[in-house]
């Protein structure tokens, strides 16, 4: 007799947005660790008295760091520390381990939505944040109508969040 091995649990929607919230408080942890050592080695010049200029490096060093906690993250053991609590972690659709080009790709297609913040001097602010809530919302509301619960990011790199354990 073949017993076949039973289909990994997929991850629900509420347990991922849980994970990312956790996320958003180590990416919180992350940005004001770099902000400080980039104020410290400015002397205190990254933004202007008035605060109305930050250092044109400043921004894109922030967001690849937190690109690298989370390529590191999936890379390593496939799950952010967010993930761990909630014991889920991410696959390729058939269970294995990222490759960096997915890993990648997973990254890129999830962060899209920021492309909205550049709408920020023409619509205003709040309506550019509105945006990208919005946006989001799509993005994660995919996952309500995928048999598998996967957000759009995971349907475009072909991976799943998988419960563990």
């Amino acid at each position: 007799m073949n017993a076949r091995p039973a289909p990994a649990a997929t991850c629900p929607l509420w347990r991922r947005l849980a994970a990312l919230l956790y996320d958003l408080l180590a990416v919180l942890a992350i940005v004001m660790v770099v902000g400080y050592v980039c104020q410290r080695l400015t002397g205190g010049q990254l933004v202007s008295n008035d605060g109305a200029r930050i250092a044109w490096w400043y921004q894109p060093l922030q967001g690849l760091v937190v690109s690298a906690y989370f390529l590191a993250s999936w890379l390593r053991g496939g799950q952010t520390l967010g993930m761990r609590p909630w014991r889920i972690r991410v696959t390729d659709t058939q269970g294995g381990r990222l490759s960096p080009a997915r890993a990648l790709l997973r990254l890129l297609a999830g962060a899209a939505p920021l492309l909205l913040l550049a709408l920020a001097p023409w619509i205003g602010a709040r309506a550019a944040l509105w945006a990208l809530a919005a946006a989001w919302a799509l993005w994660f509301g995919v996952a309500a109508f995928d048999p598998r619960q996967r957000a759009l990011q995971d349907v475009i790199a072909r991976t799943e969040l998988r419960r563990i354990g």
